[in-house]
Order: C-alpha cells, then structure tokens, then sequence
C-alpha cells in the first residue's frame, strides 16, 4: 500500500503500449461487488480463494499487459509462485519511513478504507508490521525496484531497464 503500484503500473503499461489490468477492479467488476463488500459478507479466505482464481484468468489472457495486484495477493496460496512463473514480477520496494511519509497524508489516508479509521500515531506501528509481514513474499519478486524519494518516470525508467527494455 502506498508504493505506487497503479500509477507506476498504468505509466508502465502506456510506456510499453500494453493494456494496463487492475487485479482489485478485475475482481469488482466480475463479483459486481467492492473488495471491501466481499470481505465483510463472504469473509477473506473466499475473497483470497477468488483472488487466486482471478489470477489464473488474467494471466491465461492472450495478451501483454501490466497487472497491478493487492498489497496481500503475494502472500497467500501459491499467487506468487504462479505469477512468477507465468510472468516477469517486480516490487516496488519502499522503506518504512517514506511508506509512512506517503500515507500519512490526511487526503491519502481517508481514501484508503484499510487505514482510514487508523489513528495518525498507530499508522506507522501497522505499515511495519504489514512489510514486517509480507516482505518475504515480495522478496520473491523477479525485480526489486526502490521508490524511496523518487518520481514516478523514475521508477518506471527503472523497472524498463531492470528488465532490459529499451
């Protein structure tokens, strides 16, 4: 949460010329439901159930695209293992602080149901234990890219070069 992964994602994808797929949008629009809807009525374990499954059609597509996913999708089932071997995968990899700079912002936090209700002094206490967490998976990642401090067109000129894009 917070790394830039849509923005970069999208900028990548028209970079590229590719189609640019949400994951949590593919999800909404085929449940006809919002990610929060589907948490709090059919609970997380159908939800990462579903996530898995809708990983598997995304990435059956005949097409390239640039896939943005969930801060948690790498860390259930074998989501990892099946994107990595069906696609190149990169982390947008940002430290504790700057995460914290990012989503402390009072604009950003209150678009974010997951931190919304969090107060301002607990929300760096739940970014740490959520990379904490998590870090595992996302090291698992083909490409580590750093976002510390760094402009959008950055990363993406980044990313095309870890994976030898012209």
């Amino acid at each position: 949460m917070g790394s830039g992964k849509s923005t970069v994602g999208k900028r990548l994808a028209k970079r590229l010329d590719m189609r640019f797929l949400d994951l949590d949008d593919y999800i909404q629009e085929k449940t006809k439901s919002t990610i929060a809807d589907i948490f709090a009525t059919k609970g997380e374990i159908y939800f990462r159930t579903l996530e898995t499954q809708c990983i598997q059609e995304v990435l059956a597509l005949d097409e390239n695209f640039v896939l943005a996913l969930g801060g948690g999708t790498p860390c259930y089932g074998t989501n990892m293992e099946l994107m990595n071997a069906a696609a190149r995968t990169i982390y947008l990899s940002g430290s504790l602080n700057y995460i914290y700079e990012r989503l402390a912002v009072p604009k950003r936090k209150a678009k974010r149901p997951l931190i919304a209700h969090i107060g301002h002094a607990d929300l760096k206490e739940f970014i740490a234990k959520h990379l904490f967490e998590r870090r595992p998976y996302y090291e698992k990642a083909h490409y580590q890219i750093s976002i510390d401090h760094k402009k959008k067109a950055q990363v993406v000129a980044e990313i095309l070069a870890a994976v030898s894009i012209p």
